[in-house]
């Protein structure tokens, strides 16, 4: 009878570090699941970023960066209606011939409806149109904002800190 006891308290010791060794099995893997899905939460950030940059890291002309701020800081409050349209084409055509301006500010409404964020425009054409354009031309492209803001119908106000971040973005001197 001792043995038999002996036995079942040996088979019983067994079972019951069976049954905590599943356990922590189980809790290691649950761990291990929600480590993964975190990092591709990283992951799939990461991409989404990528993906909401991809219509300004294909610019490689000063047209259409041009186009695309000043698209971009004016749909701020709202769409961009068909005469304040006209009148970003009118400014464009100043800078470019007709086929490129037309295309500049197709490629611009495009990129503005795909762009919710104008400061991340702001940080990533300024840069570039500062490489590409002399102090004279930095200023023209102030001007054209502020005449297609006050142009098509409605003015829009521009906010003064996108003003403020463009002008230093471009290298004025900003107080």
């Amino acid at each position: 009878m001792p043995f038999l006891i002996a036995i079942l308290g040996v088979l019983g010791a067994a079972a019951l570090w069976y049954y905590r060794m599943k356990a922590m099995n189980d809790a290691a893997r649950e761990v291990a699941d929600v480590v993964g899905r975190v990092q591709g939460n990283i992951r799939r950030k990461k991409l989404r970023k990528q993906a909401a940059l991809s219509p300004l890291t294909a610019i490689d002309d000063p047209v259409v960066a041009a186009a695309t701020l000043i698209t971009s800081i004016v749909s701020e409050n709202g769409p961009v209606l068909p005469q304040r349209e006209a009148v970003i084409r009118e400014v464009i055509s100043g800078i470019a011939d007709k086929k490129k301006a037309d295309e500049a500010v197709i490629y611009a409404k495009w990129a503005a409806s795909q762009i919710d964020d104008t400061t991340l425009v702001i940080d990533k054409l300024a840069p570039f149109l500062r490489e590409r354009l002399d102090p004279n031309e930095r200023e023209d492209l102030l001007r054209m904002l502020n005449r297609v803001a006050q142009g098509g119908g409605q003015s829009v106000k521009v906010a003064d800190q996108r003003m403020l971040r463009l002008r230093q973005k471009l290298g004025f001197e900003v107080n």
